[in-house]
């Protein structure tokens, strides 16, 4: 099965953005979701949620159990375009494996875990951030891309503007964990900056 959705209700075929419309453009021209349909890529991060910055990449995260085979199916598809460059290494426990290149002008990220992507942290971090900005609105947006523009990581301009302390990468996982009540509670800590 090929994930075209985005999980944002921004398929390929339905409104969204002039930019995610052009990276699904981009992403059905490289056939990169047909070609590693076996590793069950998703496009995720920034561009489906709206808040790209200049020099955001575009993040496909897949399910990859064997991370040479996986090198070796985006070599074959991908190894000509620019700066294609792969790497695999274990970070707390877990093998990641991360192929970088070029194409369209966009960076491209292909990022793979022994993990089905709907339950890496990528994702799951996405679908939080998702229902924040739905919820808060386009002036948090902006402000969220305003720190992305002073070289602040996503998740960290998140927790700094809900005032979350201790690891933002963990805090937004925690975030995604409470009932409605509790999330609007926490959400409701940015209204000096929506």
């Amino acid at each position: 099965m090929v994930e075209m959705d985005s999980g944002l209700s921004h398929g390929e075929d339905e409104a969204g953005n002039a930019v995610l419309k052009e990276v699904w453009k981009l992403l059905r021209k490289l056939r990169i979701m047909e070609l590693l349909a076996e590793y069950h890529p998703r496009l995720a991060g920034t561009v489906p949620l709206g808040i790209q910055v200049e020099g955001s990449d575009l993040d496909i995260i897949c399910e990859v159990r064997e991370p040479r085979r996986f090198i070796e199916t985006a070599r074959c598809h991908f190894g000509q375009l620019e700066g294609f460059y792969a790497v695999t290494g274990t970070v707390e426990g877990v093998v990641r494996t991360k192929i970088n290149f070029s194409a369209g002008g966009w960076p491209i990220e292909l990022f793979g875990q022994p993990l089905a992507t709907e339950k890496q942290n990528a994702w799951l971090h996405m679908q939080v951030e998702g229902r924040i900005l739905r919820l808060l609105g386009p002036g948090f947006a902006e402000n969220v891309r305003s720190l992305k523009s002073g070289g602040m990581k996503t998740e960290p301009a998140f927790a700094k503007l809900l005032k979350l302390e201790g690891d933002p990468y963990e805090e937004m996982l925690a975030l995604g964990r409470l009932n409605p009540e509790e999330f609007n509670a926490v959400c409701r800590r940015a209204q000096p900056y929506i």
